[in-house]
C-alpha cells in the first residue's frame, strides 16, 4: 500500500511538472512576443503594411479574406512562421503548393510589397511572419470586423512541406469531433474553434471543396439531406457535376465582403457551404453557440479579434532561432 502511494505521489508530480512547464512555456511566448515590438526599429511597419492591404483591398475586396486565411493556414503548419510564403524547390513542394493552398490562397503580392517597402527602411529588421500577421489583422478591421492589437517579434521559419498539411489543417469534410480534437492540438478550446469557424464569413471557395454534398454525400451517389433545397440547387449550378474549371468558385456567405455574423445566420438557415460548417449545428454546445453569435455579430466581433491574437502566438520562433528573410519567398543565403 505504501508503494503503491508513493508511486502515486511521484505519478502527480510528474503531472504537475508538466502542467507548470507548459503554463511557463506559454507565459514566456507571450512575453517574447510585443505590442510595439518595432517601434524603436521600424516605427513605420505597421502603417506600411496596412498601406499595402488597402490598396489591395480597394482593387479586390476578395484579398481580406485571402490575407486573413493565410495567417491561419501559416500558423497551424509549423506556428506563425510564414512557412506558407516559402517557394517550392525542385526538391521539395511548399506548402503554398499543396492541395489545401492551391489555387485558392491568395495575398502574396500584398506581402511581397510591404516587404519590399520594408527592406528599402528597415532592412533585415521586419520579419515575414509579423507581416502576415498585421495584415491578417488590417484585412479583417477592412472588411469590417474589429481591429486589435498585434504583438510581435516573431522569427521566420526555414522549412515549408506539403506533406505537414495533412494532420495540420481541418479540411472542409471534419465533423465537429475531430474539429474539436484538432483545434485542441492547438491550444483552443471548442468555443474558440467554432468562433475561428467564423472567419468562414469571408471569401469562396472551389467547387472541389463541397461538391461530394451534392452528388455523393457519404457516398450515396444522393445530395446532403441537410443543405436547404434552394441553396443545394443554385451550388449545382455554379459547379455541375464532374466540372473540374478551377475559375468557377461560389461565395463563402451570403456576405462575402463583410466581416459580419452572417456565417452563423447561414448555418441556422442549412447554408453552412462545407460539412465542418453545418457540423456546428449537430453539437448543442456549438449549436448553441452559432446561435448566440447569429443573434449578437458583436459578441463573435469580439471574441474573434481576441482568438486571432491568440493564434498568432502559435509555436513562434523569436529571439536567435529561424531568420529574417531578405524576400519573403526563400531563405535567406
Amino acid at each position: 500500500m505504501k508503494r503503491y502511494v508513493k508511486q502515486m505521489i511521484e505519478m502527480s508530480s510528474r503531472i504537475l511538472f508538466g502542467i507548470l512547464a507548459v503554463v511557463l512555456f506559454c507565459q514566456d511566448v507571450h512575453s517574447q512576443l510585443q505590442v510595439g515590438f518595432y517601434k524603436d526599429t521600424c516605427g513605420s511597419v505597421e502603417s506600411i503594411v496596412k498601406q499595402e492591404v488597402r490598396k489591395a483591398f480597394i482593387k479586390d475586396k476578395g484579398v481580406a479574406a485571402g490575407l486573413m486565411r493565410m495567417h491561419f493556414h501559416d500558423c497551424f503548419i509549423r506556428g506563425c512562421d510564414a512557412s506558407i510564403l516559402l517557394d517550392s524547390t525542385p526538391s521539395s513542394i511548399a506548402e503554398k503548393d499543396s492541395f489545401a493552398n492551391n489555387p485558392s490562397l491568395r495575398g502574396y503580392e500584398v506581402i511581397d510589397n510591404a516587404k519590399a517597402r520594408l527592406e528599402a527602411v528597415c532592412k533585415g529588421i521586419v520579419s515575414c511572419a509579423d507581416i502576415i500577421a498585421f495584415a491578417a489583422r488590417d484585412s479583417i478591421e477592412m472588411a469590417g470586423g474589429f481591429g486589435y492589437d498585434v504583438p510581435a517579434g516573431r522569427r521566420d521559419g526555414k522549412t515549408s512541406l506539403a506533406s505537414e498539411i495533412i494532420g495540420n489543417m481541418p479540411p472542409p469534410t471534419f465533423n465537429v469531433h475531430q474539429l474539436t480534437q484538432m483545434f485542441a492540438r492547438k491550444g483552443f478550446t471548442q468555443e474558440e474553434m467554432v468562433t475561428l469557424s467564423g472567419g468562414h464569413t469571408l471569401g469562396r471557395s472551389h467547387c472541389n471543396a463541397f461538391s461530394d454534398r451534392l452528388y455523393n454525400f457519404s457516398g450515396t451517389s444522393m445530395q446532403d439531406p441537410s443543405l436547404d433545397p434552394r441553396y443545394a440547387a443554385m451550388l449545382k449550378q455554379k459547379c455541375p457535376q464532374g466540372s473540374t474549371n478551377p475559375t468557377v468558385v461560389v461565395p463563402m456567405t451570403s456576405s462575402p465582403s463583410i466581416a459580419d455574423a452572417g456565417y452563423y445566420v447561414d448555418i441556422l438557415a442549412n447554408r453552412g457551404l462545407f460539412t465542418s460548417d453545418h457540423t456546428l449545428l449537430t453539437s448543442p454546445a456549438t449549436a448553441n453557440q452559432v446561435a448566440e453569435y447569429a443573434r449578437n455579430p458583436t459578441q463573435w466581433r469580439t471574441k474573434f479579434a481576441a482568438a486571432m491574437v491568440k493564434m498568432g502566438h502559435l509555436q513562434v520562433l523569436t529571439g536567435t532561432a529561424g531568420e529574417i528573410r531578405a524576400n519573403c519567398r526563400v531563405i535567406n543565403c
